[in-house]
């Protein structure tokens, strides 16, 4: 509401300081000629500016709205062709009845018509230029009008899907975190206690702490070493597990929840109850400082018969960063060897920047 005063304040200032300059400026050059009686000269210039205004004003507020916005144009160009010959001719008449007297020493250049013909001409198009102007000044704005409210339903659209898309990889964490404490529950219900513990301690940072589209990068590197310490929980002495995050720079924020994808594959793919395993994770800043989330771990893609997930997670990364970081990321998967490697890179933000 405020910006839109703003903007009709700007635009009247804008009307007033554009009319005011074209009414005043002839009279800069009227001082030149002493000879000029200065109050008909005024008079004359401003029933000039009146009929200008005139058509202006009619084709800003009325005939552009009503027949050139609605593709009515037949109509419009005919009110337009009766509008500006009518006052063209009234105007025309009426300086030619009281026009100023000449000086005597003024000198004119050689008549190509009769003079009468001549200015009725001169006043038509410049009312033919002011119509178009107005025109143009009312299609811009109107361009310019539709053009924010576009971008603002794009901006609600994209909310509201990032939105949609938070709460899709809320469940799908949880359910593969379940999973992973299911299998523990036979076996050592102890260790299952505490798993459900610190999950508890995880879902409040899922459900309640990243509701915003970024979040300060110290909360989501804590909140993913965590979540690696609790997968640790389940796997045996043979899995190789190594997590390095070495960020100094901690006063940036960042999307939540998009390196957690690919660390959930790597457990998921990466380890093998008899054979030897491995993940290794390492965030850092590169040289640009961007953060670097590299994922290497070995590999053991599931059978057809693992219904554990559905690939949800994967298709929401994709588009979390279509939107959040369009053409400013990197994501690769490649596999060499036995060997899977996930790399996400993605530029950081200052906190002063949200």
């Amino acid at each position: 509401m405020k910006q839109t005063q703003k903007n009709n304040i700007l635009q009247l200032l804008i009307h007033v300081t554009g009319w005011g300059m074209f009414f005043g400026l002839p009279f800069l050059i009227f001082w030149k000629y002493p000879g000029f009686n200065m109050m008909d000269k005024v008079l004359h210039h401003t029933v000039t500016v009146l009929s200008l205004m005139t058509v202006f004003y009619l084709n800003y507020f009325v005939l552009t709205e009503k027949y050139l916005f609605p593709r009515k144009t037949s109509k419009f160009l005919g009110y337009n062709v009766l509008l500006i010959l009518g006052i063209g001719i009234v105007v025309h008449y009426w300086q030619e009845s009281n026009m100023p007297a000449m000086p005597l020493n003024a000198k004119f250049p050689p008549e190509v018509l009769p003079r009468g013909i001549s200015f009725l001409l001169r006043d038509i198009v410049s009312l033919l230029i002011i119509a178009g102007l107005s025109v143009t000044i009312k299609m811009t704005g109107k361009w310019y009008k539709t053009e924010a409210e576009r971008q603002e339903e794009q901006n609600e659209r994209t909310e509201a899907e990032l939105k949609n898309l938070r709460q899709q990889l809320n469940p799908h964490f949880l359910f593969n975190t379940l999973n992973n404490i299911y299998a523990q529950i036979a076996i050592r219900p102890e260790e299952a206690q505490n798993s459900m513990l610190e999950l508890s301690k995880l879902l409040r940072y899922v459900l309640y702490e990243n509701n915003g589209n970024f979040v300060p990068l110290e909360r989501e590197l804590n909140f993913i070493h965590n979540y690696v310490e609790l997968m640790r929980i389940r796997l045996n002495p043979a899995v190789d597990m190594k997590i390095n995050i070495n960020i100094a720079e901690k006063d940036k924020t960042v999307a939540p929840l998009l390196f957690i994808t690919l660390i959930e594959n790597a457990f998921k793919h990466g380890v093998s109850p008899t054979q030897h395993s491995f993940i290794d994770i390492d965030i850092h800043l590169n040289d640009d400082k961007q953060l670097n989330c590299t994922i290497r771990n070995s590999y053991f893609p599931k059978d057809e018969s693992d219904q554990s997930g559905s690939g949800i997670g994967l298709e929401n990364l994709h588009r979390r960063l279509e939107i959040l970081y369009p053409h400013k990321h990197i994501l690769r998967t490649e596999k060499e060897d036995d060997t899977f490697i996930a790399q996400l890179i993605i530029p950081l933000k200052n906190s002063n920047e949200l």
